[in-house]
């Protein structure tokens, strides 16, 4: 049998997966950040670190989360990968009053932050 977990947790699990996806997202841009430094990486070497970072950094929160609930993890880890999604977007558009980039770009890091998620949920 599916052990309930009471609707007062789940949002706050949500939160935390999201806030462990954004911990992990800023440790990941550091460790690049430092390679740029160290190395001097070209531009498409940052592009694929940046793809790695939100891959990396939603499959960890959709882990996390597909651990915790225990049932339907996929789809908790797709809402972690989307609610990342949307917020890093959000957060674009308050910072730089525009959205940034073209469509191309903005539905390429959708797709990657929906699917590490999601991927994520899988393997909890």
């Amino acid at each position: 049998m599916e052990e309930r977990i009471s609707k007062n947790v789940k949002p706050m699990l949500m939160i935390k997966a999201l806030l462990l996806a954004y911990v992990a997202t800023g440790v990941l841009l550091l460790v690049l950040a430092l390679l740029l430094y160290k190395i001097g990486l070209g531009e498409g070497q940052i592009n694929i670190g940046i793809m790695a970072t939100y891959i990396i950094s939603c499959l960890l929160g959709g882990f996390y989360l597909g651990k915790k609930m225990k049932f339907r993890r996929f789809a908790w880890g797709m809402g972690v990968g989307t609610g990342y999604a949307l917020l890093l977007m959000a957060v674009t558009f308050l910072t730089e009053h525009q959205i940034s980039g073209d469509f191309k770009e903005m539905l390429m890091m959708f797709f990657l932050c929906f699917f590490g998620g999601t991927l994520g949920g899988i393997l909890s």
